[in-house]
C-alpha cells in the first residue's frame, strides 16, 4: 500500500457526481463488489438471489431516506457499468454480514472538543481495522455539490462514507456494534446512516439524519462539529444510547458504554475493545488536562502498539487464516475548523501521514504534503 491514498474528486449535481466516480473507480468498484459478493455467499449463505433481493429492499429505503444519496448511488451503477441494488447491497455489507453472525472488525475512534485543545480547534480522529484485502479498494472520495457544499471522506470503493467532513465543520467517525437487537427486516443501513450525516449541514440536522429515521442495525457514530461540541450515539435497531464529553473528550471502541438494555454481541469477541477507548483516554488526559491536545497527540495515541498484535494500532495475526485476518487499514485525523484531513495506511505505526485540505482539494493537481513521519519503522515487540 502506498502511503498516499487514491484520491477522487468529483463535482456537480448529485447524479452526476455518482456518475463521475463510477467511472473513475469502475475496476475498484468490480474489486470491491467481487471481494464482498464472496463473503456475503461464503459467511452469510446468501445466494445471488438472496444478494439481489436484499439489494432492491435497500435500494428502494435509500430513496426514502435522502435522494441526494439516492441520486449518487444511481449515478455510480451507470458510470460503472453495475446494478444498482448490487451497490445498495455493498452499501449495506455491514448488516448483511453481522446479521449471519459474523465477529470480526474493530475500530477506535476519539474527538477532542475545542476547550482542550491547543489552538481551540476541535478534533476527531479513529484508527479503521478491517480486512487488509480491502486497503487497496478504499480511497478518499470529496464531493461538491452545485451550491458549492462539498464532502471529504474515506470510503471502499462502490460505497459513498465512512470518517470524513464537511465543509460546515462537521465531522463523524464510525465503529462496529452488534447487538441480539440485530435481526435484519426494514430500515436504514448503517453507511447510508453515515454519509446522511456527512450530507447535514448543523449538528442537529446530523441527529435526525441518525435518530429520525427506523433502523435495521446498530453501530457507533462518533460527531463533532468546529463549534466545539461533540456527542456519541451508540445505535440499536429500536434504541439508542448517547456519551458526552468527559474531560473534554470522547473515546470509543467496540462495545456499547451507554447502559442501553441489551445483549451486546462485541464485547467479549473484538480485540482488547475492553481496553482499546480508556487506554486511548489514558494516552490523551494529559495534554487534555493542561487543554494542550494537539493533532500530533492523536496521532501518537493511534499509533500506540500495546497489546501487539491487537490494540489501538492493530497488526496482522499470524495465528489468524488469511481470510480472517483484520489490522488497522487505515488512520485518520480531521481537524474541524481548518477542515485539514490527515490520513495514514496501516499500520500507521510506520507510515507518515498525508494531509489533504477540503478548502483547496478540489484545485487541479493538487497533492497532499507528507507529515508526521513515524520516528522509528517500527516499536513493537
Amino acid at each position: 500500500m502506498t502511503n498516499t491514498p487514491a484520491l477522487f474528486a468529483v463535482q456537480g449535481s448529485y447524479l452526476d457526481m455518482g456518475e463521475q466516480l463510477g467511472k473513475q473507480s469502475a475496476n475498484l468498484i468490480e474489486q470491491s463488489l467481487n471481494a464482498y459478493v464472496q463473503r456475503f455467499k461464503d459467511d452469510a449463505g446468501l445466494t445471488d438471489n438472496d444478494i439481489d433481493r436484499w439489494g432492491e429492499r435497500y435500494w428502494q429505503t435509500l430513496k426514502s431516506y435522502n435522494t441526494d444519496i439516492a441520486a449518487m448511488l444511481e449515478g455510480m451503477a451507470k458510470g460503472s457499468r453495475q446494478r444498482v441494488g448490487r451497490l445498495a447491497a455493498l452499501n449495506a455489507r455491514t448488516e448483511i454480514l453481522y446479521g449471519s453472525g459474523y465477529t470480526e472488525e474493530g475500530c477506535t475512534s476519539v474527538s477532542v472538543v475545542s476547550t482542550h485543545t491547543a489552538d481551540g480547534h476541535t478534533l476527531i480522529g479513529q484508527n479503521w481495522d478491517w480486512h487488509p484485502e480491502q486497503g487497496p479498494a478504499t480511497f478518499l472520495l470529496a464531493t461538491r455539490d452545485t451550491n458549492g457544499f462539498s464532502v471529504l471522506s474515506l470510503t471502499e470503493a462502490g460505497m459513498l462514507a465512512k470518517s470524513g467532513l464537511n465543509s460546515d465543520g462537521l465531522g463523524v467517525c464510525a465503529n462496529l456494534l452488534v447487538s441480539d437487537r440485530d435481526t435484519g427486516g426494514h430500515g436504514v443501513p448503517y453507511h447510508y446512516l453515515l454519509r446522511g450525516v456527512l450530507q447535514a449541514r448543523t449538528m442537529s440536522k446530523a441527529h435526525k439524519a441518525v435518530l429520525g429515521v427506523s433502523r435495521i442495525s446498530s453501530g457507533n457514530i462518533l460527531l463533532a462539529d468546529a463549534d466545539g461540541e461533540s456527542i456519541d450515539f451508540e445505535l440499536a435497531p429500536d434504541d439508542f444510547g448517547y456519551l458526552l464529553p468527559a474531560d473534554g473528550m470522547i473515546v470509543h471502541a467496540n462495545h456499547f458504554e451507554s447502559g442501553l438494555k441489551l445483549k451486546d454481541l462485541k464485547a467479549g469477541t473484538s480485540a482488547l475493545t475492553l481496553l482499546r477507548s480508556s487506554r486511548l483516554r489514558r494516552l490523551l488526559e494529559a495534554k487534555a488536562q493542561d487543554r494542550a491536545v494537539e493533532v500530533s497527540d492523536l496521532i501518537s495515541a493511534l499509533r500506540d502498539t500495546y497489546s501487539y498484535p491487537d490494540g489501538i494500532c492493530r497488526y496482522p495475526d499470524p495465528g489468524v487464516p488469511g481470510n480472517e485476518q483484520v489490522s488497522t487499514v487505515y488512520s485518520v485525523v480531521m481537524d474541524l475548523n481548518t477542515l485539514d484531513f490527515w490520513i495514514a495506511p496501516g499500520s500507521p505505526s510506520e507510515n507518515p501521514y498525508s494531509r489533504w485540505n477540503l478548502h483547496s482539494i478540489f484545485t487541479p493537481g493538487q497533492q497532499p504534503s507528507l507529515e508526521f513521519h513515524p520516528l522509528e519503522a517500527a516499536h513493537v515487540r
